[in-house]
């Protein structure tokens, strides 16, 4: 029989090299997940719900602003209306296709940082792994593009409902005295093309234009526009991060497959 301090220091080693063998498996874990992707999917994803949530619920407060106050007759704003309806059915589908898009890349991310940290070597050389990776590279900088696009597009309402705004503040302001200078400060919303020239009014002027701006619909979706422009901006910056992300991954994986091919010979 062994003495017992003998088997107590047995115990002992066994069990440092457990915990030496979990925190290995610990640190291999850690080192195979993909951080810049994970940073970008929390970002597209909040990026496009703000983007989603607050464009929906401004383009509807924008068009009961405009049925109210500038186009009081149905058939002027008939087409607007089409559109704008058509506008939040795509958000409809913008949001879950983004949704599935960003776990996809996720997914895409562990599986090529994997490959690139050795994790599963088998996977590294295959073809298929980097056509995968190919082509995710590819959609996403399509995408990136794209989304500068909708960027832009969604700056257009802010700067709108800022000049109507700040032409509120000039109205507000002490140095416009007199009830026939207030009256000759205008918005004509038909000179940003969303409704036709013959749309009635179409202008507001004076104290008229000041009670627009005190509604709560104009307040609503002035903000919620703003919030959907820095939404649609986030949105930007994780396609970004995931372009950087997936390229690098991709050329690790190219180089990798061709260091392979060499040691082969």
């Amino acid at each position: 029989m062994k003495p017992a301090m003998e088997t107590e220091a047995e115990e002992n080693t066994e069990q440092s090299q457990e915990r030496k063998g979990c925190f290995e498996c610990c640190i291999k874990c850690l080192g195979g997940v993909p951080y810049a992707s994970l940073v970008a999917t929390i970002l597209c994803f909040s990026g496009v719900a703000l983007f989603c949530g607050c464009g929906h619920v401004a383009l509807a407060g924008t068009v009961a602003i405009l049925e109210q106050h500038f186009s009081t007759n149905t058939s002027d704003h008939a087409l607007l209306s089409e559109v704008i309806q058509l506008m939040q059915y795509v958000i409809y589908g913008i949001a879950s296709f983004f949704f599935l898009y960003g776990i996809i890349l996720l997914a895409e991310g562990f599986y090529t940082t994997s490959a690139v940290k050795e994790l599963h070597g088998e996977f590294k050389t295959t073809a298929c792994g980097r056509c995968i990776s190919g082509m995710f590279v590819f959609l996403t900088y399509v995408l990136g593009v794209a989304w500068l696009g909708v960027f832009g597009f969604s700056a257009v309402p802010v700067f709108m409902f800022y000049n109507i705004w700040s032409t509120c503040e000039v109205i507000k302001s002490p140095q416009t005295n007199g009830t026939a200078a207030v009256e000759q400060i205008c918005v004509d919303i038909r000179q940003y093309g969303i409704i036709p020239w013959n749309a009635f009014p179409g202008k507001i002027c004076g104290s008229a234009l000041e009670n627009i701006c005190n509604t709560n619909e104009f307040y609503m979706s002035y903000h919620l526009f703003i919030v959907a422009c820095a939404g649609a901006g986030a949105t930007v910056i994780a396609l970004l991060i995931y372009m950087m992300a997936t390229t690098y991954n991709y050329a690790v994986l190219k180089f990798k497959s061709r260091e392979d091919c060499c040691t082969k010979f």
